[in-house]
């Protein structure tokens, strides 16, 4: 069986060589970005291993709380050629625009090396423990009395802290139930109180969009939504329906505003008069993501949808152009509603009278189908049951049937005159 090259393969196959040829190209970078802990903190360290690690790799690092397992984000040093790689100046204005000083930036700590398979191990087999973990905390919370909920267990691959994230209305006294923790699990212990979007970030996966929820993603500093951005946008109120997984406003609505901001204002306001393709016409609504503009016409009171760049000056003459059947013109062929509306109306005629007309007319008759009671000769088929007890019903509404009595009707030839 022969073998026959497809183009697409072949372009995939050298894309995939010339990567890799770039790869062992770079330089092994001095410092590295990576992200860490159930809270995807962000940390830039100096890397000093003698393999240079690609963008998601997973690092060996020494951090502030001891000795963890890091993804790569991305690499500082200008690495000719690497689209991937960052300067420090674009990281930093990164960090200015997401949060300046509140963004949970570190740089103690040092990136040792890449994780090999043992390292690997070695950390599924401890995050492995994290629900028993949970569950002791909470037991020794329970002895304790203590108003407050464990909800997610930090262990690291060195073993030397154990952090817990809880929730609490009010501020807890936990020394003691940290004292207790410590003697029990043998490190040291951090237990840290989160609000209900933290919880969020280490509880909740997917949004009602299909994407990861913006706090566990990407966005690092929470700051409050106002029911203003929900207006903005032209979103429902309802609290339902614009609340993420923590139960506060979205946090997509405020970091979006200033987008939905700049677009509000291209738009033109309601009961504006506007010139469109098809005429001058006074703006009903408007459509922000989409800049479109749903305008009524002077001439003919259509709404059509015309997008922004078609408005103008509703005193000059509109440039006429081919009718948009999807904004409100009549379809190309030029049928409308009425034009099929007498077709259906004799279709329902010609059902009633081969209803009422089942046997063939009598010699003689006029060949035009008349409404007559249905013969009794032949036995109707099963699937015309239900059409004969309709023809009854007519009969007794009409009176003076003589197979009222539950005989068979006469024929057209055995009627009275």
């Amino acid at each position: 069986m022969s073998i026959f090259p497809l183009e697409q393969f072949e372009k995939d196959l050298r894309l995939a060589q010339e990567e890799r040829e770039l790869y062992e190209r770079l330089k092994v970078p001095k410092t590295v970005v990576v992200r860490f802990g159930v809270m995807g903190m962000i940390g830039e360290y100096p890397y000093s291993g003698k393999v240079t690690p690609g963008c998601g790799s997973k690092l060996v690092l020494r951090t502030h709380r001891g000795l963890e397992i890091g993804e790569l984000l991305t690499s500082t040093c200008p690495n000719a050629g690497c689209g991937k790689s960052v300067t420090r100046q674009e990281m930093l204005e990164y960090i200015e625009r997401s949060g300046g000083r509140d963004y949970p930036f570190f740089t103690e700590g040092r990136a040792l090396r890449v994780a090999s398979a043992e390292d690997m191990n070695r950390q599924r087999a401890v995050e492995a423990t994290r629900p028993a973990l949970v569950a002791s905390a909470r037991a020794a919370v329970a002895r304790f009395g203590l108003p407050m909920k464990i909800i997610e267990a930090d262990p690291i691959l060195g073993g030397e802290r154990l952090t817990l994230y809880f929730t609490a209305e009010h501020r807890v006294d936990f020394r003691a139930l940290a004292r207790a923790l410590a003697e029990e699990h043998a490190c040291r212990i951090e237990l840290r109180q989160v609000g209900a979007r933290d919880e969020a970030r280490l509880t909740a996966d997917y949004e009602r969009c299909g994407q990861h929820c913006c706090c566990k993603q990407f966005l690092k500093v929470l700051k409050p939504v106002s029911m203003r951005s929900a207006k903005v946008q032209k979103a429902t109120l309802d609290p339902l329906k614009i609340s993420g997984r923590c139960g506060r406003l979205m946090c997509c609505l405020r970091y979006e505003d200033e987008t939905y901001e700049t677009l509000r204002k291209r738009l033109p306001r309601r009961k504006s008069r506007v010139g469109t393709p098809e005429g001058p016409g006074i703006v009903v609504d408007t459509q922000i993501l989409t800049q479109l503009a749903l305008v009524e016409l002077d001439a003919d009171r259509r709404r059509i949808a015309v997008p922004i760049e078609e408005l103008g000056d509703p005193d000059a003459p509109p440039v006429r152009r081919e009718p948009d059947p999807m904004r409100g013109a009549a379809p190309p062929d030029g049928r409308h509603e009425t034009d099929v509306g007498p077709a259906k109306k004799k279709r329902r005629r010609s059902k009633k009278k081969r209803r009422r007309s089942e046997g063939p007319p009598a010699p003689g008759a006029d060949a035009t189908p008349r409404p007559t009671a249905p013969t009794g000769g032949g036995s109707a088929p099963s699937g015309q049951k239900k059409k004969r007890r309709r023809g009854r019903r007519g009969r007794r509404r009409r009176g003076g049937d003589p197979g009222r009595g539950g005989g068979p009707p006469a024929g057209p030839s055995g009627g009275s005159g």
